[in-house]
C-alpha cells in the first residue's frame, strides 16, 4: 500500500523548520537605561549616588548570542553620560560602542540615545559602565551572553549561576576628586572601601552590623551542599586590581572576557579593572560548621597611596549551627605579589578545539612597539602643581598623552573633518630608546595631543606593551576596544625583539579584551582589524586614563559593503 503523509505531521515540521530558524537567527532584547539620582547608604553613610534604574550595581543585561540588543538609555541627572558595552565586538556598531568624543558626544541632561548591536560569534560574561569622566564608579552592571539554544557549556553543566560584581565605594564625590586632581595635578584621593555586589562587608570599622547572622552591609551568597555553582566574577572598581578568593574551597577558571579557557584550579585569582572570569565553585557535600567569607583587596605595584582595605561577602549554607559558627578568612597573597600575578596569568589558555577555536594571525603585517607609563607635564605659568618636583603627573603611551577632542572622533573620520580633531601621526615606536624598566630619562615630560593609528581593514597586527619606570614601575590593564586579542607573550624586564619572538605562543594563547601589561615588564598582542570604525585603547585603571594613557585606532573600510561603517543613527547625540 501506497504510504502517503500525514497532511498535520508536514504541518508540525515546517512550523519546528521555521521556529528552528527564528531561533538560529536571533531575537531582539530591548531595555530601558534611566539614569537616576539614588541615595545609599554605605559605610554608616548616607550619598547621592549615579544608578541606572535606581540600582546599584545595575541592572544586568542578558542575551544569547547571536541576538540583537536595544538600549534606551536616558538621562536624568545633570552630568553628561555615556555607556560602553565593555568586550562586546560591535561588529560595524561601532556607533553604539559609548567612550565619550572618541564614538559619540555623551548624552546630555534630558536627552536619550538608543544602543543597537547585534552579539556575533560571542558567549559568557562581560559588563556595561559609564564612559566619561569617573562615573563609571557606581554606574556598572552585568553582561550575560549565554550560548546559542541546544548548545551545552564546554564544562560541567552548573547547578545555579550567580554573577558578583566586585566594585570599589567613595564616600567623596569621585567628579570633584578627579576635577581637584587634574587642576593641581597631583595624585587624586583614594577609595574607602572594596564592595562585592555593592556590599563592603563585615570587615570595615563602620558596618552596620557586624554580627554574621545578620550582616546588613554584607553580601550573602547561599549555596546548597555538594553542587557545582558557576560564578561569573567583573572587576568594576574603579582604579584596582584585585585578588579574589573563597575560604575553604578550590575555584575552577573556565572562562576569562568571555572566551572559554582550558580549566585548571586556583585558591585566589587576580582580576584586573574591566575584566571578567567565571569559575566553577563546588560546595562542601555536607553543611559545615562554619561560615566561609569571600574575600578581594588590591594587587598593587604603584609607589603612591591605595586603598589597602578587605572587602568580604559571606558563603551560606543552610542550617548552620550559629553557635558552633566561626568565621574563616582566605588567605591573600601579599599586596605586591607579582610573581603570583605571572603564574596566574600564564596558565591562561584558549581551548582552541574544533568548536572553539584560537585564530591567531599566524602572519603579521603591521608592528608595533608602545611604551606606557606614568610621566610629567609642565606646570602651567604662575600655577602651583602637586605632581613630582612642580610638575603635573601625566600618562603616556609612546609619550603621547592622548588628549580627547571636543566632537566625537567617529564622526570626525566618517565625515571627513578631522582637521583641528585629529592627526594621523601616532608614533609606531617610542621616540627615543632609554633602559625601559631601569634608570628613567633626565626628561620625563610627554607630548599632549590628539594622534591616531590608521590600519587598513584586515590588517593582522602585533602590538608589544613595554612598562616604564618614568615615574615607578606599575601594571598596567590595557583594554582594546572592537576587538579580541591574543596574548602571545609577555615577560619581564625589557622586551628583546631578536630572543623573544621565537617564545611566542601561536597554539593556544588566551584571548582577551583587557590585558595587564606586566609590572616592570612587556606584553605582546595579536588582532585582526577586521571591524571598520574608530576604536579606543587605553589603560582601565581611572586615573592613568584620567592622565592620558590612552590612544586610538581607526580601521579603515574594506572594499565589500559588508566591510563598510554604516552611517550613524539619526539620535546619535550632539556635542
Amino acid at each position: 500500500m501506497e504510504m502517503r503523509p500525514n497532511i498535520s505531521t508536514f504541518l508540525v515540521v515546517i512550523f519546528a523548520i521555521i521556529i528552528l530558524s527564528k531561533l538560529a537567527e536571533g531575537t531582539t532584547r530591548h531595555y530601558k537605561f534611566d539614569i537616576k539620582l539614588k541615595n545609599v547608604t554605605r559605610l554608616c553613610k548616607t550619598k547621592s549616588i549615579l544608578t541606572v534604574n535606581g540600582k546599584f550595581p545595575g541592572p544586568r543585561l542578558v542575551a544569547r548570542e547571536g541576538d540583537r540588543v536595544v538600549i534606551n538609555v536616558v538621562n536624568h541627572v545633570k552630568n553628561n553620560v555615556s555607556i560602553h558595552w565593555h568586550g562586546v565586538r560591535q561588529l560595524r556598531s561601532g556607533w553604539a560602542d559609548g567612550p565619550s568624543y572618541i564614538t559619540q558626544c555623551p548624552i546630555q541632561t534630558g536627552e536619550s540615545y538608543v544602543y543597537n548591536f547585534t552579539i556575533v560569534g560571542q558567549r559568557g560574561t562581560l559588563l556595561w559602565h559609564a564612559h566619561i569622566s569617573w562615573l563609571r564608579v557606581t554606574i556598572y552592571g552585568a553582561i550575560v551572553i549565554l550560548p546559542k539554544p541546544r548548545v551545552p557549556y564546554p564544562f560541567e553543566k552548573p547547578y545555579k549561576e550567580v554573577t558578583l560584581l566586585l566594585g570599589e565605594w567613595f564616600n567623596a564625590d569621585t567628579e570633584a576628586i578627579i576635577s581637584q586632581a587634574l587642576q593641581t595635578g597631583g595624585p587624586p584621593n583614594i577609595s574607602d572601601a572594596f564592595t562585592i555586589n555593592g556590599f563592603p562587608g563585615l570587615l570595615y570599622n563602620c558596618s552596620s552590623s557586624t554580627n554574621t547572622s545578620n550582616p546588613s552591609d554584607t553580601y550573602k551568597l547561599k549555596v546548597e551542599p555538594g553542587k557545582t555553582y558557576l560564578l561569573r566574577v567583573i572587576n568594576a572598581a574603579l582604579n584596582d586590581e584585585l585578588f579574589f578568593s573563597i575560604a575553604g574551597h578550590t575555584l575552577t577558571i573556565v572562562e576569562a572576557d568571555a572566551n572559554y579557557v582550558k580549566p585548571f584550579d586556583a585558591n585566589t585569582i587576580v582580576i584586573s579593572p574591566g575584566q571578567t572570569t567565571n569559575l566553577l565553585l563546588r560546595t562542601k557535600s555536607s553543611t559545615p560548621n562554619s561560615t566561609f567569607l569571600i574575600a578581594i583587596r588590591s594587587y598593587n605595584t604603584g609607589l603612591g597611596a591605595f586603598d589597602n582595605t578587605t572587602a568580604s561577602a559571606i558563603l551560606e549554607y543552610p542550617n548552620t549551627n550559629q553557635a558552633l559558627t566561626f568565621l574563616i578568612i582566605p588567605p591573600l597573597p601579599a599586596l605586591n605579589n607579582t610573581l603570583f600575578v605571572t603564574n596566574f596569568t600564564t596558565q591562561l589558555r584558549s581551548l582552541a578545539s574544533n568548536q572553539y577555536p584560537a585564530n591567531i594571525p599566524t602572519t603579521v603585517d603591521r608592528r608595533f612597539f608602545f611604551t606606557v607609563g606614568l610621566g610629567t607635564s609642565p606646570c602651567p605659568n604662575n600655577g602651583t602643581c602637586q605632581g613630582p618636583n612642580g610638575t603635573k603627573f601625566a600618562a603616556s603611551v609612546n609619550n603621547v598623552s592622548f588628549a580627547l577632542p571636543s566632537t566625537a572622533l567617529l564622526q570626525a573620520y566618517f565625515f571627513r573633518r578631522s582637521e583641528k580633531v585629529y592627526t594621523t601621526d601616532f608614533p609606531a615606536n617610542p621616540p627615543f630608546v632609554f633602559n625601559y624598566t631601569g634608570a628613567p630619562p633626565n626628561n620625563t615630560f610627554v607630548v599632549n595631543a590628539t594622534k591616531v593609528e590608521v590600519l587598513k581593514f584586515n590588517t593582522s597586527v602585533e602590538v608589544v606593551l613595554q612598562d616604564t619606570s618614568i615615574q615607578g614601575i606599575e601594571s598596567h590593564p590595557l583594554h582594546l576596544h572592537g576587538f579580541n586579542f591574543f596574548v602571545v607573550g609577555q615577560g619581564s624586564g625589557n622586551y628583546d625583539p631578536m630572543r623573544d619572538p621565537p617564545k611566542f605562543n601561536l597554539k593556544d594563547p588566551v584571548e582577551r579584551n583587557t590585558f595587564g601589561v606586566p609590572s616592570g615588564g612587556w606584553v605582546a598582542l595579536r588582532f585582526l582589524a577586521d571591524n571598520p570604525g574608530v576604536w579606543f585603547m587605553h589603560c582601565h585603571i581611572e586615573v592613568h586614563m584620567s592622565w592620558g594613557l590612552r590612544m586610538a585606532w581607526i580601521v579603515l573600510d574594506g572594499e565589500l559593503q559588508n566591510q563598510k561603517l554604516p552611517p550613524p543613527p539619526l539620535d546619535l547625540p550632539k556635542c
